[in-house]
């Protein structure tokens, strides 16, 4: 196989700057191919629109190529002509047919020698190694038109292998002189053809080269939007941006702005796109099946609608569904009659939706099942709807997608208690997310980070992650990741004791509006409100927001919602009242799947069993919350446990494996040490976990206190022990 080396010029390579947005550093670097010069001369010419991620990103680095250009015209001829067939060979599409061609035309390969000795490439046994892809690229933008035409017919003649049939187009539609209607239609076919197999970077190249050989103008224009499709679905989100830019299609606008624009002007643009397409036909997008097509941005607006919070667009969307005689995903009735209180229908409608949730698939609908099920309280279907989503999707090559299914994975693994193994997924998902230039569901996943970090103790990642969150939502009208930011940051403050703090920002939740908050993350945070205001002697409003709960729990029937409404009654209520309430809490939990609420109950329970002086019972219950808690890595859980016990008089032993590395930090605290004993510099680690380098020197400061040492060397030590 015929790759590039990864550069390595230089003595030192340059850092992006610190206010950099996260998403546009994460897309520069891989526009710019881990090339950190290259990187910071892209980063020093963004315009405004490019720093907040609102416009494509340069493709090139001009300085840089400009040396490489350069270095390539100072070699010999028969050097560079070996070089131009490589790059030809490589970029912008790889077909591995280099030494085929060598072969086939008894090519003299002894040039080469002069390329290995000036640093530009050498040969291996799968064929030629570029130092990097800026000299790939040079090498093949110094060619005269003739010479590369020469390169890419000859490489056409040698693909005849089963399955080359897409790439030999691609090298014949390279080598035309000027418009022709027959290499368009061979290279549309062709994109077809790659598009099935899952490669859509491919499928992309074909289409935008189709679409340069198209002589009619409206052709050329629906190409290019398909070639923008076929981007996105690659996860190179700034060729699909360069793209559209080059068309007047709206659907796809609507998408590029649900991924990283404003959250209400995407859901405009996609609800219009729809009403089009149902009415109309097809534009120049990518679909004969415009009713399909209706159906399919009818969910994407809905997924603009549950971002921004908005039971006026949830409301306006499914009454278009309606006029045009479209059967709209139940996502949205179901969000549409939950948000107005008719709950009956919500049930019904969801429940149809999370039922759409076998094997296979489209990954957008078991997206939908997923929320869906999320909705009704059951998160083992939500888990295996996202799971099943993210499999679709790497299956049909449409990466772009995974993330988006992590999204809404997160809530379920947060709430079977599984935050440290959740963590490492979603960190990856954004790390996805961001690549793929969706800064919108990055949000989302800062903001799930942020309650992950908030089960785990990691007060400082959680409030970096919360704020990072919240700042980004608020300026793109995300309701969805605002709301679940500062949920997190209730819940943060509600378990290390700092209930007045957590009821104010939980009532600050209810009141927010579209834009601004959610009320599906109201609604879930109830019982956490209420524990909350209890604690604070204000129930009021707490009584109120239970009552609405209650309603919604008792009519979709799910265990652990009506365990939560029992635990909510039991905490509004005094003596052997309570008692009762917390059995039948207690009860219901043992048939649902939120095992970490479970343990919350038996911890509230026991705190109420012991002011009544029912000693025994009440020892039993916070040792088991306290054995559940340092099972979920939950410590500021736990330490609540072991206070209650202590209370109790009862002899509460250290915290479990003490003298076990993994006892004594935090999941975040642990992660950055094993970085910082390979050898990670603080900027590193921070670049890996997504965090900024202060957040990182403060984790090692805690690393070092809480194992006693007092540098690298020690912990390398430690760690090699344990």
């Amino acid at each position: 196989m015929v790759t590039s080396a990864n550069p390595v010029r230089g003595p030192a390579q340059p850092e992006l700057g610190p206010s950099l947005p996260e998403g546009v550093r994460v897309r520069i670097l891989r526009t710019a191919h881990g090339d950190r010069r290259a990187a910071a001369e892209l980063a020093s010419a963004l315009t405004e629109r490019q720093l907040t991620g609102l416009d494509p990103l340069p493709a090139q680095p001009p300085v840089l190529l400009r040396a490489y250009r350069q270095e390539v015209r100072a070699l010999p001829d028969a050097t560079r002509r070996l070089l131009l067939l490589a790059a030809a060979d490589q970029y912008p599409v790889d077909t591995h047919a280099f030494l085929r061609a060598v072969t086939a035309t008894r090519l003299d390969t002894r040039p080469l020698v002069t390329a290995e000795v000036a640093g530009v490439a050498h040969a291996t046994a799968g064929g030629i190694v570029f130092r990097d892809p800026w000299t790939r690229i040079a090498a093949y933008e110094t060619a005269s038109v003739t010479d590369r035409r020469a390169v890419h017919l000859l490489l056409a003649r040698v693909l005849r292998g089963e399955g080359e049939s897409p790439r030999r187009s691609w090298h014949r539609g390279a080598a035309a002189l000027g418009p022709s209607r027959r290499l368009a239609a061979e290279l549309r076919a062709a994109a077809h053809t790659a598009r099935t197999a899952g490669d859509h970077a491919l499928a992309c190249a074909l289409v935008e080269r189709a679409a340069a050989l198209s002589p009619e103008p409206s052709e050329r224009a629906r190409l290019l939007a398909r070639a923008a499709a076929d981007a996105w679905r690659s996860g190179d989100a700034d060729r699909a941006r360069r793209l559209v830019a080059a068309t007047d299609d709206d659907a796809l606008g609507g998408l590029l702005a649900l991924r990283a624009g404003n959250a209400t002007d995407a859901f405009d643009a996609l609800l219009t796109a729809a009403v089009r397409y149902a009415q109309d036909g097809p534009g120049p997008a990518r679909t004969d099946h415009p009713q399909h097509a209706a159906v399919h941005l009818l969910a994407r607006a809905t997924e603009a609608a549950i971002y921004t919070g908005d039971l006026r667009r949830c409301r306006e969307a499914a009454a278009v569904a309606d006029r045009l005689g479209i059967v709209p995903p139940g996502t949205l009735g179901g969000l549409a009659a939950a948000f107005e209180g008719r709950y009956d229908d919500a049930r019904d409608l969801l429940k149809a939706a999370a039922g759409r949730c076998g094997p296979g698939g489209d990954p957008t609908l078991l997206i939908h099942s997923g929320i869906a099920a999320l909705m009704l309280g059951d998160h083992t279907a939500a888990a295996t709807a996202t799971v099943r989503a993210a499999a679709s999707a790497r299956a049909g090559g449409d990466g772009v997608t995974v993330p988006q299914a992590m999204e809404f994975r997160a809530y379920a693994d947060f709430w079977t208690g599984r935050p440290r193994a959740a963590e490492a997924a979603t960190l990856e998902a954004l790390r996805q997310a961001y690549t793929t230039g969706q800064d919108n569901g990055a949000c989302h996943l800062q903001a799930a980070l942020a309650m992950f970090a908030a089960v785990t103790g990691d007060e400082d990642v959680c409030r970096e992650r919360a704020e990072a969150a919240r700042s980004y939502a608020l300026a793109r009208g995300l309701g969805l990741p605002a709301a679940l930011a500062l949920f997190a940051l209730a819940f943060l403050d509600l378990s290390t004791g700092r209930f007045a703090a957590s009821a104010a920002r939980l009532r600050a939740l209810a009141a927010f509006g579209p834009g601004h908050g959610h009320r599906a993350i109201r609604h879930i945070a109830t019982p956490h409100y209420v524990e909350a205001a209890v604690r604070t002697g204000d129930t009021r409003v707490a009584r109120a927001a239970h009552a609405d709960y209650d309603h919604w729990a008792r009519t979709v029937r799910s265990p652990d919602d009506l365990a939560l409404s029992a635990r909510c009654r039991a905490l509004l209520a005094s003596g052997a009242e309570a008692v009762e309430h917390y059995r039948t809490a207690l009860d219901l939990h043992a048939s649902g799947t939120r095992d970490f609420e479970r343990a919350r109950t038996e911890l509230l329970f026991g705190g109420a069993l012991r002011r009544l002086r029912h000693r025994t019972e009440a020892r039993d219950r916070l040792h088991s919350a306290l054995e559940a808690f340092e099972h979920f890595g939950s410590p500021q859980c736990a330490a609540a446990a072991r206070t209650e016990l202590r209370v109790l008089g009862e002899p509460v032993s250290p915290v479990r494996g003490a003298d076990d590395l993994v006892a004594r930090l935090t999941a975040q605290q642990l992660m950055v040490a094993r970085m910082a004993a390979d050898g990670a510099t603080n900027r590193e680690i921070a670049a890996r976990l997504l965090l900024s380098p202060r957040t990182i020197d403060h984790h090692l400061r805690g690393v070092f206190a809480r194992l006693g040492i007092r540098s690298r060397i020690e912990l390398v030590r430690l760690l090699g022990e344990g």
